[in-house]
């Protein structure tokens, strides 16, 4: 690192939802401002109003924040270099435009799109492939095959025009990269961009530049499906004269689908059933609502520790760190040049992680808030903390443990037919009759009295174990799960026993 303070930005369009990979890159973006106590910006990239989506940049917010990605400077915070959408920004471009054009870097396009797909037709019945550049620009509608009077005529009478960069001839661009090392660029085989389109909005590559320029942007770090466009932002930056203040680029590997080749996409999630969205969104168009991670039940801090590792390692065993951990070990050293294949199940193993990691009160107070209070149940939250806390290493989310302990809030109706024909045989009922007896003249109702007295008797009358607490289970439960059985009923309490005993003797027969 050099002594240029640290300056990233995460730059998205408003043309819909946040992908997984976005977010992504902007939480390597955030740990890398964070390690070197830099600053994160957040920049609204909306040059193509043709796209903008609405709700779109609420949504980015929103997604950053549940991900605990702190913004320090942006859209939705302000700050010194702001405005920060590209909109707010589009009468400063123009001059920036000029500036190329005045310099010899980029000249007046006046090609219309129905004369330029006529010579792509062309172009395309001789077998050939249309490319404007060095070998075709000086045959074509533009002030570098005009006279400079018919130029400033068609200026002057308000013709349509774009502004195009003039890619140099026969450059070899040999360029560094933070994660790739040297890449290299042969300009003569790079066409000459779009700038400035004809509605007065700069395209992305010129905006994308100027803003990183004007807002002291240290590092460039986005998806390497931006490699192709870096030799022509580097040639901008020295068209300006701003070699200087170049920042240092980084383009981080794909996120690859789970089953085949290629990147991830909403498709595969759809057809394999995870979100490919960090919160779930709805289309303002077709009213389409696609899943997110928030609303499957994923902790963001799940969710953020799994993204970390698509692309990045510690080079250690450790799988398992907080914002705060991720941010002192990263590097972009660690980050792979290869994609790396997304795995759904390995996001399960994480939210697994996270849930077992909290302490039965943050699970209780979750699963109060999230299941109980939506089926109106009401219930001592310490029991309920209890109850959480006995099963939470076997469920992925917290909605699961319903499954898992809702006998401890509603006694069972029902009992399972092969729990039943398994464990309930003809001297069953005798033996419960039995067990109910020693249980009411229990005094002490704690799990380990209870389990103390119950093994006496079943020792003293010589029978199995399983003779017993299989159909005991069955009645307490409704099947043949469930944690330890005198942590049941310790929970449950006396009566609450008693009455389920009673309930199976009557509604289970054989």
């Amino acid at each position: 690192m050099n002594d240029k303070k640290v300056r990233v930005r995460f730059a998205p369009s408003p043309t819909g939802p946040l992908h997984m990979g976005g977010v992504r890159t902007a939480l390597f973006n955030y740990l890398f401002a964070r390690k070197h106590n830099g600053d994160f910006l957040l920049r609204i990239e909306d040059t193509d109003q043709t796209r903008y989506v609405p709700g779109a940049e609420a949504y980015i917010a929103e997604s950053l924040k549940w991900c605990g990605i702190q913004i320090d400077e942006g859209a939705t915070v302000g700050g010194e270099y702001g405005p920060y959408r590209q909109s707010e920004r589009k009468l400063m471009y123009r001059e920036y435009a000029d500036q190329l054009i005045a310099s010899g870097n980029a000249y007046f396009a006046f090609d219309t799109p129905e004369e330029l797909d006529a010579i792509r037709a062309k172009h395309e019945e001789e077998k050939k492939t249309f490319t404007y550049n060095y070998a075709t620009r000086e045959n074509l509608n533009n002030s570098l095959a005009l006279p400079a009077d018919e130029v400033k005529a068609k200026i002057e009478a308000g013709e349509a025009y774009v502004v195009r960069f003039k890619m140099p001839v026969g450059e070899e661009l040999q360029l560094s990269d933070e994660i790739r090392g040297r890449v290299v660029f042969n300009t003569s085989a790079l066409d000459d961009k779009v700038l400035f389109k004809s509605d007065g909005m700069p395209t992305y590559h010129l905006a994308n530049v100027v803003d990183d320029y004007l807002m002291k942007i240290s590092h460039v770090i986005r998806g390497e499906e931006w490699l192709p466009s870096m030799p022509l932002h580097v040639l901008l930056y020295r068209s300006f004269g701003w070699d200087n203040e170049m920042p240092k680029f980084a383009h981080l590997p794909l996120i690859l689908k789970p089953v085949g080749k290629g990147k991830l996409s909403k498709r595969d999630g759809d057809k394999l059933g995870f979100p490919v969205f960090p919160l779930e969104w709805k289309d303002p168009k077709t009213d389409e609502i696609s899943s997110g991670y928030r609303e499957g039940g994923y902790f963001p801090e799940a969710f953020v520790n799994m993204l970390a590792f698509l692309g990045w390692n510690p080079g250690t065993e450790q799988e398992i760190f907080s914002m705060e951990e991720l941010s002192q070990a990263f590097s972009l050293e660690r980050v792979g040049k290869s994609g790396s294949k997304f795995d759904p199940e390995k996001t399960k193993w994480f939210n697994h992680q996270y849930l077992i990691k909290k302490s039965e009160e943050e699970v209780g107070a979750l699963f109060a808030d999230q299941v109980l209070k939506l089926k109106g149940i009401q219930a001592d939250q310490s029991i309920v903390n209890r109850v959480c806390g006995m099963v939470k290493d076997r469920v992925v989310f917290v909605s699961e443990l319903w499954e898992q302990v809702n006998y401890f809030f509603e006694a069972p109706v029902e009992f399972d037919a092969k729990t039943v024909k398994k464990g309930w045989k003809e001297d069953t009922s005798a033996l419960v009759i039995e067990l109910k007896g020693i249980l009411e003249g229990i005094e002490d109702f704690s799990s380990a009295n209870t389990e103390e007295q119950v093994k006496e008797w079943i020792t003293a009358k010589e029978i199995g174990f399983g003779k017993v607490m299989n159909p005991f289970r069955l009645a307490m439960v409704g099947a043949g799960k469930g944690p330890h059985m005198f942590d049941i009923i310790e929970i449950l309490g006396k009566k609450e026993t008693i009455a389920r005993l009673n309930y199976a003797l009557e509604t289970i027969k054989i």
